[in-house]
């Protein structure tokens, strides 16, 4: 790579840190919303609704695809694109598992009859893991780029492999997110 082209990547990499910094902002908002709203005085109880399968499986799945991305940025980095592809499928393939999930997750709770607007808590757990699972979905369009980048436009490799880097900031962070919502939103009403 150029010096022309490192400056070029080094700008998008600070601006795009400067856009996770936002979204970091934008998250803990929305937890302290959650933290504020939960439990609802009126309402299910978020020990009631949560099911503890559901959110170690879905769990393994998007916390699993930060191995398999860090897999396919090694083979990026090794030059073996073949390799890089299915680590990325596979990296693809968890996250969409993940949504599974979450759809399944999101459909049986407004089935039961708690739906958004049922109280405080539900809008605030919907806003908050819904707009991660949305951020799960952006990531897996994100993916399916790479693919399309990677067979049908003539890229140089090296600026293919700064565009891999980019992204996987980005999917460690959504998985970070996670985490979080573990952590906060999940584990004192499921122990």
């Amino acid at each position: 790579m150029n010096t022309a082209e490192e400056s070029l990547f080094h700008d998008k990499r600070i601006g795009f840190f400067i856009y996770l910094a936002v979204e970091a902002i934008m998250f803990l908002t929305l937890f302290a919303t959650y933290f504020i709203f939960t439990p609802s005085s009126e309402g299910p109880h978020p020990s009631d609704i949560f099911d503890a399968k559901i959110v170690i499986l879905s769990s393994i799945f998007l916390l699993s695809s930060s191995g398999t991305l860090y897999m396919a940025e090694r083979q990026i980095r090794s030059q073996r694109l073949l390799a890089f592809a299915m680590w990325l499928a596979v990296t693809l393939l968890l996250g969409l598992v993940f949504l599974g999930f979450e759809v399944n997750e999101f459909g049986g709770f407004v089935k039961d009859g708690y739906g958004i607007s049922v109280n405080s808590f539900l809008s605030s757990y919907y806003v908050l893991v819904g707009l991660h699972a949305a951020h799960v979905l952006f990531g897996c369009g994100w993916m399916l780029v790479l693919f399309i980048q990677l067979y049908f436009i003539t890229t140089p490799k090296s600026l293919f492999a700064e565009k891999v880097k980019i992204f996987s900031y980005y999917w460690h962070f959504v998985d970070s997110v996670w985490v979080c919502i573990i952590l906060i939103v999940y584990l004192p009403y499921l122990l």
